[in-house]
């Protein structure tokens, strides 16, 4: 995930980012996304997996595992709120004390690993997330996975992973 500054900045200046983030918009309205994301059997919640993923995630198992979460009374709404959130919170006292504290640098060591085929939020976007930490920084671009790189490659994430903390 970008730095949430960065990612505001990308939204402002890239279109191609505010393109492929435009679903957020979708998911402001209350009930309906919760409807469209359970209908089907969850098949919307493969649709976007397989959208946003590299070419080989997920498998049939997998995603028929998350179709059946999906199905879970309550687990939709909880997964759409990180996005109401994120817009709705703007200009709210609480989304305001979040954006004065985002002004504070991360103090504290990063090891930042993105999908090369992220289909929801650009490598480009994830990269400047630098910007806002005053500690160590490390970060991979990692190439054949697309936004879930900790389950479409799990042991190359766990070998970055492991490597950064040694």
């Amino acid at each position: 995930m970008p730095h949430p500054r960065r990612l505001r900045t990308a939204l402002a200046r890239d279109p191609a980012q505010l393109s492929l983030s435009g679903y957020v918009l979708g998911f402001q309205l209350p009930w309906v996304p919760e409807r469209h994301l359970i209908r089907h059997g969850g098949a919307l919640v493969e649709r976007l997996m397989r959208t946003w993923a590299g070419p080989n995630w997920p498998d049939t198992p997998t995603a028929a595992r998350y179709r059946r979460a999906i199905q879970i009374p309550g687990t939709a709404h909880c997964a759409l709120e990180f996005h109401r959130w994120a817009v709705r919170s703007l200009l709210r006292p609480d989304g305001l004390r979040y954006a004065a504290q985002m002004r504070t640098p991360i103090q504290a060591p990063v090891l930042h690993l993105h999908g090369r085929l992220d289909g929801a939020l650009l490598p480009r976007t994830a990269a400047g997330s630098g910007e806002y930490v005053d500690a160590p920084y490390t970060f991979r671009v990692l190439e054949g996975v697309g936004h879930f790189p900790h389950e479409e490659a799990p042991q190359t994430f766990t070998t970055e992973l492991l490597n950064w903390l040694a």
